[in-house]
């Protein structure tokens, strides 16, 4: 990188998940590698089961002493950290080389042939199904994801007889303009990060640019019905994929049976008919043709796809089942865009149509908070009862009159509460539950494991 040779790698902000994976990757190579995150999480958890230090103090003393010297130690750094963070403050005075996570994984895919996924929503689940079809076919891959893939319970992927990289390209501070694909997806290019792109159109050119850098001669996969116009290296090849709406890709004849997903993917040389869905969840069918087309294309054979996409078993927090009695269901969803948390209910009435459904959202940035207050209201009215806990403001300080009520004053349904995280379990008590689901992208994680036990001690051990 740059001319440098490094032997230790420090992560600012190492918990998260796109700086975890490069983190398990440099660890793989052979290097030293730590990190600051600011609170323990099941990532920092499973990091330092695999002998990566984590550290939770900011102060500079608690740098381990191998990552000092700025000679030989490279510091990773995400957009999370903010610029008066006594760590950031120390390696920035002290002459250390410095890279944003999004330059490092630039770098890393550069050296082979990047499966980039991109767009607003659908691209972690579309990254890993892809990463999990291709890992599992004679092309082999290797995948940096953006969750934890159930099969593999890690988000990094490696494999020694393949160049394919697939990778999560997020659009968050620009960042996908680091990657260099040979096959792009953008699955959706709804507004979002307004924080950072100002407006709709500059997110939407944002996409075009991404595009622009696909290889010559490289594939470009869009979800029919996005309007961009990038201007494309020679010889890049667009195709079109949906759920159901036609297009190069798509599937037909879907139908549910005894629990199970089936359909036909249709591609435009022939079919591969009655694929049954691993993770059954009627979202993940669109994102399913994505991954299926990306694999078709790179040269998996049916047989392969077929096999891969039964096996495929889901992602931590996308669409978890994590509690299910003969009383109570309680799923846990990442959804945190107005139109995942849309699909994500919408799926669930799906799949419980005459139930009660509980959602717990705890809502992440206030930004976004301030600039989607309509359309989360309009999403979580689908519910039968909504809780909302306090935003979780990630890197953003608050803003002024930018609150969880902003959502809430406009949400339909009679049942509708705020609660504090610290109250939840208590407020929990006092209902009659039915099916519960938590959704947000903050640290409503660590209320997971608290509200499954709670639900096993008040209505008996899982099914």
């Amino acid at each position: 990188m740059k001319g440098r040779t490094f032997k230790n790698y420090y992560f600012l902000g190492i918990g998260g998940i796109g700086m975890s994976a490069l983190a398990r990757y440099f660890k793989s190579e052979g290097f030293n590698v730590a990190g600051y995150d600011r609170s323990s999480s099941k990532v920092t958890d499973d990091l330092q089961a695999e002998g990566i230090s984590v550290v939770f103090d900011e102060t500079i003393e608690a740098i381990p002493e191998t990552f000092r010297n700025p000679e030989d130690t490279l510091i990773v750094i995400t957009p999370a950290i903010p610029e008066d963070h006594p760590q950031n403050i120390y390696f920035r005075q002290t002459g250390f080389s410095m890279q944003k996570r999004a330059e490092v994984l630039g770098s890393i895919t550069r050296k082979g042939r990047a499966i980039c996924i991109a767009g607003t929503h659908g691209k972690t689940t579309t990254s890993t199904i892809t990463a999990h079809l291709l890992y599992n076919s004679k092309l082999s891959c290797n995948a940096f994801l953006g969750g934890i893939a159930n099969n593999y319970n890690s988000n990094l992927l490696l494999s020694t007889n393949s160049d394919w990289v697939v990778v999560e390209a997020d659009e968050y501070d620009r960042s996908f303009h680091q990657l260099t694909p040979t096959m792009a997806v953008i699955t959706s290019v709804e507004a979002d990060h307004l924080d950072i792109y100002e407006t709709e159109e500059a997110f939407r050119r944002s996409f075009e640019h991404f595009a622009s850098l696909i290889r010559p001669g490289g594939v470009l996969v869009l979800r029919r019905g996005i309007e961009i116009h990038p201007e494309l290296q020679d010889g890049v090849k667009v195709y079109s994929y949906s759920m159901n709406e036609g297009g190069d890709f798509h599937a037909e004849h879907i139908h549910t049976q005894n629990g199970e997903i089936h359909f036909d993917f249709v591609t435009p040389k022939g079919r591969i008919e009655k694929l049954r869905l691993g993770s059954p969840v009627l979202i993940n069918v669109e994102n399913s043709v994505a991954a299926m087309t990306l694999a078709w294309l790179c040269g998996a054979s049916d047989e392969e796809i077929r096999s891969g996409i039964a096996s495929f078993s889901g992602i931590y927090r996308r669409f978890n089942t994590v509690y299910q009695s003969a009383q109570v269901v309680y799923m846990d969803d990442y959804a945190h865009h107005p139109s995942e948390l849309r699909a994500s209910i919408s799926s669930i009435r799906n799949l419980y149509p005459k139930r009660k459904i509980t959602g717990i959202f705890q809502p992440h940035l206030y930004t976004r908070t301030r600039d989607f207050a309509d359309e989360f209201a309009r999403a979580l009215s689908e519910l039968d009862e909504t809780i909302l806990l306090d935003i979780y403001p990630a890197r953003e300080k608050p803003i002024e009159n930018v609150s969880s009520e902003l959502i809430l004053k406009d949400v339909k349904s009679k049942n509708k509460s705020l609660c504090s995280m610290e109250n939840l379990l208590t407020l929990l008590e006092k209902k009659e539950l039915d099916v519960v689901v938590t959704f947000g992208a903050g640290n409503i994680d660590r209320m997971v494991p608290k509200i499954r036990d709670f639900l096993k001690k008040k209505y008996g051990s899982a099914n």
